[in-house]
């Protein structure tokens, strides 16, 4: 990060660095309404003991960098970030108490507009960590990926988003379907992220994650091969978001960094939404989801074997990030947002989200990058890869 190495080499003080977000966050915040908490003095003292640390010759990866941390709890996740020398400034906005899953961010100043269109929706969960990368106002923040509370918010605020290998990280999520993850603007302060994360977890970031089939031993060429689904076999995505991805998906390989492998073989999971809405809410008789739906079992062991399958073959899934555009603060009506991204939290894959390009309705939309178990390394480098070569640089633009 150009912030830390300021910092570290004496060109910049982390006080000076954490007080310039601090100001764009009161400016700002009043309109997109990102932070529940901002926490002005204990970020300003704790940058001033990082340029203390710093003076006395410490070595901190991420020095002075300033991020937010998902939720009011979001700092007990937050560990390795903090003693690499980040600066936590506040607690992004998220679903206030008693609203329904559609629900997506309740702030300090009130409900969380995309920075792009203030009557549309920035996703969610991680909807305040989402606008407030999307707005300059932070260059990092962290997020939780239960169903693609990281991967749909980056993708309809025009952001990167990275959700790790289910069980890679720690996680309070006790069925086991959510993931750490983080939002940036820029693909390389992703992978600073993963770095601190997995040093911080030790041994557990290490060892192989067992989830179904993992098939992450392959070894991956120089230009990893890349399946392109456009809905899994199952979903039904709208033409302009299925079309932006797919382009998307085209430029990556027309620049080198991925190989379209051809479609002699489309990828057909199992729907996935009965397994993971009886995960959620368990089924007391130990009998199928849903009155009749097939039992979760039986669909995730279906799937882990055709993803295992999948990437025998090939080293990355490339997929629309979501079904549909950004939607208004009513919701998305029956239609689910997670149709294409909560088959990974049942399976455990690692997915980013990256920009795919701006629709007709002035928001932007992601492509969605699936990799095998433990291969965030492979994930980060084609993000840096699309962000440098192919795909367009989009940011949010502060709604006025």
């Amino acid at each position: 990060m150009e912030i830390a190495s300021g910092v570290r080499g004496g060109r910049l003080r982390a006080v000076d660095v954490v007080g310039e977000a601090l100001e764009r966050i009161a400016r700002i915040d009043p309109v997109l309404c990102a932070f529940a908490e901002v926490w002005e003095a204990a970020a300003v003292e704790r940058a001033r003991e990082v340029d203390v640390r710093i003076g006395a010759g410490e070595p901190l990866p991420l020095a002075g960098v300033p991020i937010a941390v998902k939720g009011r709890h979001g700092l007990r996740a937050a560990g390795p970030l903090l003693a690499a020398g980040c600066v936590p400034v506040g607690a992004t906005a998220v679903p206030g108490p008693g609203t329904a899953w559609q629900t997506w961010g309740l702030g300090a100043h009130g409900r969380t507009v995309n920075p792009w269109r203030a009557d549309r929706t920035p996703g969610g969960s991680s909807a305040g960590s989402a606008v407030a990368v999307a707005a300059g106002l932070v260059p990092l923040a962290t997020g939780s990926d239960g169903a693609g509370s990281v991967r749909i918010p980056a993708a309809w605020c025009g952001v990167t988003g990275l959700k790790t290998t289910n069980g890679r990280l720690p996680s309070a999520d006790r069925t086991g379907l959510a993931a750490p993850g983080v939002l940036v603007r820029h693909a390389a302060d992703a992978a600073a992220y993963w770095r601190v994360m997995r040093a911080g977890a030790g041994a557990s970031a290490e060892r192989e994650v067992k989830v179904g089939v993992a098939g992450s031993a392959r070894v991956v060429p120089s230009v990893p091969g890349a399946v392109f689904s456009p809905d899994l076999g199952f979903a039904s995505p709208d033409p302009e978001p299925l079309a932006l991805a797919r382009a998307a998906a085209s430029r990556l390989a027309d620049a080198g960094v991925v190989r379209l492998l051809p479609d002699s073989a489309p990828v057909r999971l199992e729907d996935p939404a009965p397994a993971w809405l009886a995960l959620r809410r368990p089924v007391t008789d130990g009998g199928p989801a849903g009155g009749g739906e097939r039992p979760v079992p039986s669909i995730r062991k279906v799937n882990d074997l055709r993803l295992a399958a999948l990437f025998a073959r090939a080293d990355l899934l490339l997929t629309p990030t979501t079904p549909h555009a950004a939607h208004g603060h009513e919701g998305p009506g029956e239609r689910y947002s997670t149709a294409l991204t909560w088959a990974f939290n049942l399976s455990g894959h690692p997915a980013a989200s990256v920009p795919a390009g701006v629709g007709a309705d002035g928001c932007p939309v992601g492509l969605q990058i699936v990799a095998a178990h433990g291969r965030e390394d492979l994930l980060l480098a084609v993000a840096r890869a699309a962000e440098a070569a192919a795909l367009p640089r989009i940011v949010g633009r502060v709604t006025r």
